[in-house]
């Protein structure tokens, strides 16, 4: 429906998002009127398309998709603009009065001689001028809505546009769109290619060209890579920039063309990239990835070099000392282990599940405790940060609250870190588990907090895929041979016992598992077709294994799957439990966001790091014990509940804290039913169901298997496949990842 109308009251605004519920004239009747139509206020002449939905609550009303606004033409709707505290310090006397002196020249004044208000009784010159600044504010909000609009941009954005760019947005969003590739969160290159393309940037112009070289590195960092091969990198940019031409070039087996070789030789001498050889094949980087990469390496050979061991210290004979003390028995591997880190400045700790690093590292933490060692331990995610504080006894944090981090007030995206060079860690020895999910950006930043004369310990299971984030750290340090490392092999006793521990080392030798042997912990359940491993994998969650051991459906049992799409994807997944879990009630709130639908009690993970986000743990009161801000990638939880009319949805994390996130930044939550196994790293759960049927080989490996395996401390049920999850077990080609670490610490002097 299209109508045209006069706004008539505000009922609420978000100021946020632009999220109203206001109240128009139509016809001589009143209706209420609910979407995104951001800074209208009461008087305003609008131009509304729409649908008719009915509210559970408030009943009837329309939803609105679009609007085109107006300023009133009318002295009434002047007076009720006036008066509905568009400008602070107008109520409705002042309004009236303004506005029957002025009548139909009242805009026009405010806007162009705005001090000739003075003449009104009760004005002054200052308040005058004050008026007219504000009325000015608000013409400029509506003048970029507008424009904006114009260009197909949704009005979640255009808000997050005009609090960027406020009375620059025209111009910004004319002459340079692919600013908003940079500067707002959710705007890609390609919807920023769309707008420029409407205002007439040409195909050719330069800056489109190197701003679509830095939005392919970008795509590639985000699949975990440092840098690109030439070749490979400007393939991908003449499918993105230049696709009529892309046959020609590929038939020749070559990309060179000049657009592309002089975008990177601006690039190059703007520092924006770095270009190196590696084995004669030309290398492009982020200058930011290259320099971390060499950062690092840099600090590792010197806290490895620089250190010097307490030459007092009988190692051998407080490792007797430390066995008897804690009663336990260490083999000859984990003595090394324990030796290494009390004689060298860096060590690496590795080995899967079984091989005894938690006991390894209990004896380390004890003999250094006995020394009087200051000992800071700390992992990547709260979850294996939670884990390590249980296996250990001892307090450990994420590494980004371990360095202290914040946040640039003018860009949250941006992550800062008290701790660095200048405020380094106040410790003997940092402790760093779960080393396999650390990027590269993250291991810099906690490079630069750590001096020589500290000692680093690095725990993690390289045989586990590596980080989402660009660099492969963990492998790297161990590939480049430069760097203290034991791998602890020998699986213990009680930990033959599991099949889980067994197979996932049978997986990692590339043997088959052994699955359903009696009194087992490993199941597999055959199904040919995936619709019957979706029915299956419902069965189980709901009725099967709640009914077997008692499983709590939300809390103990996790699907891990392979891919995204598909009938057994994340997705498709999510929507089946969700249904099967948590369906629709009438009284139970849900909130529909860019396809995803939210229902109040589903599961939900945090898929962004937002380091300015605020929680607070709420005491059995209700009242707050604790808060803080920050909410990470992986963070999981439940949706407590959704309110309509504030706009907000609320969850309470695993870890207690409450979060509230405005509608507009529902992009950061997804359905957590399912996930994805990369999403799983650092994470343990009592079960884990593994959907395994079809998909590309890159996504179907024994590096993928052997890490979901891994996560399940008293169960794993596989279903679909047999043939499938052997071609898993045999297919150790892993993704091939771009990283220049190994390369840095081996030349490193």
């Amino acid at each position: 429906m299209v109508l045209e109308a006069t706004i008539e009251d505000i009922i609420y605004q978000n100021a946020e998002n632009g999220y109203t519920v206001c109240t128009i004239e139509y016809e001589g009747e009143e209706l209420s009127c609910v979407g995104e139509m951001a800074g209208i206020y009461a008087g305003e002449e609008v131009k509304i398309v729409g649908s008719w939905s009915t509210h559970p609550i408030y009943g009837r009303q329309i939803r609105v998709e679009m609007l085109e606004r107006s300023m009133p033409k009318t002295v009434q709707g002047m007076e009720k603009y006036l008066a509905s505290g568009v400008i602070k310090g107008i109520g409705a006397k002042t309004a009236k009065k303004i506005v029957k002196h002025f009548g139909l020249d009242t805009f026009r004044i405010i806007e162009e001689e705005p001090l000739v208000l003075a003449q009104v009784s009760g004005i002054s010159e200052k308040k005058a001028q004050e008026i007219g600044e504000i009325f000015h504010t608000q013409y400029e909000l509506r003048r970029a809505m507008l424009f904006l609009q114009e260009y197909g941009i949704t009005p979640t954005y255009a808000i997050k546009i005009y609090k960027q760019y406020k009375d620059k947005t025209t111009e910004v969003v004319k002459n340079t769109p692919y600013r908003l590739v940079d500067d707002i969160f959710g705007i890609g290159f390609k919807k920023a290619d769309e707008i420029a393309f409407k205002v007439g940037i040409a195909r050719d112009d330069p800056h489109r060209i190197k701003t679509g070289i830095l939005y392919v590195l970008n795509s590639f960092s985000a699949n975990g890579h440092t840098y690109v091969p030439r070749n490979k990198l400007l393939e991908e940019a003449m499918k993105l920039l230049l696709p009529n031409e892309y046959n020609d070039y590929v038939q020749a087996d070559e990309y060179e063309h000049p657009l592309l070789e002089n975008a990177l030789l601006e690039l190059t001498l703007s520092k924006q990239i770095i270009i190196k050889n590696y084995d004669e094949v030309p290398c492009i980087f982020l200058s930011y990835l290259y320099y971390s990469e060499q950062a690092v390496a840099r600090k590792l050979i010197d806290l490895a070099a620089l250190y010097q061991a307490d030459s007092q210290l009988d190692v051998e004979k407080e490792l007797i000392n430390t066995q008897k003390e804690l009663k336990i028995e260490l083999v000859e591997e984990q003595k090394e282990a324990v030796r290494q880190v009390l004689t060298q400045g860096v060590t690496v700790i590795t080995g899967g599940p079984g091989t005894g690093k938690t006991t390894t590292i209990n004896a380390i933490l004890h003999m250094l405790e006995k020394a009087g060692e200051d000992v800071l331990l700390a992992a990547p995610t709260g979850r294996a940060a939670k884990r390590m504080s249980e296996a250990t006894g001892m307090e450990a944090q994420t590494i980004h609250r371990l360095l202290e981090i914040n946040y640039m007030r003018e860009d949250a995206n941006k992550q800062m870190f008290s701790r660095n060079e200048e405020n380094p860690l106040e410790a003997d020895v940092i402790v760093v588990d779960e080393m396999s999910m650390v990027d590269i950006t993250l291991m810099h930043a906690l490079m630069k907090a750590v001096v020589e004369g500290q000692r680093l310990v690095l725990i993690g299971d390289a045989d586990q895929l590596p980080s989402v984030g660009a660099g492969n750290v963990l492998k790297d340090i161990i590939k480049s041979g430069r760097i203290s490392t034991v791998r602890l092999v020998q699986i213990f006793r009680q930990a033959s016992k599991s099949a889980i521990v067994m197979n996932a080392h049978r997986i990692n030798k590339g043997e088959y598992p052994i699955c359903n042997e009696k009194g087992t912990d490993f199941f597999y359940m055959k199904r040919s077709m995936q619709e019957e491993v979706k029915e299956t994998i419902i069965e189980l969650i709901t009725t099967r294994l709640p009914k077997y051991q008692g499983f709590d459906s939300l809390k103990d049992i996790q699907i891990l799957a392979p891919m995204r799409k598909g009938v057994v994807g994340v997705n498709e997944l999510n929507k089946a439990v969700q249904e099967a879990l948590n369906p629709h009630h009438q009284l139970k709130p849900e909130k529909e966001y860019r396809g995803t639908l939210f229902r109040e009690g589903d599961k939900v993970m945090q898929i962004k790091n937002n380091y300015n986000t605020p929680w607070k743990i709420l005491g059995k009161s209700g009242m707050p014990i604790d808060e803080g801000t920050g909410v990470f990638n992986g963070d999981c939880g439940i949706i407590t509940s959704i309110k309509e009319e504030a706009e907000l949805l609320v969850v309470t994390f695993d870890d207690l804290k409450v979060v509230e996130y405005e509608f507009n930044q529902l992009d950061e939550l997804e359905l957590a039913y399912a996930i994805t196994i990369h999403k799983s790293q650092g994470s343990e759960y009592p079960v884990v169901i593994l959907p395994i049927h079809s998909g590309p080989p890159m996504l179907l490996n024994r590096n993928l298997l052997y890490t979901a395996v891994t996560r399940a401390k008293k169960m794993v049920v596989g279903v679909g496949l047999t043939e499938t999850m052997e071609r898993m077990v045999d297919n150790n080609k892993e993704i091939e990842r771009y990283s220049s670490l190994a390369k840095h610490l081996a030349v490193m002097l």
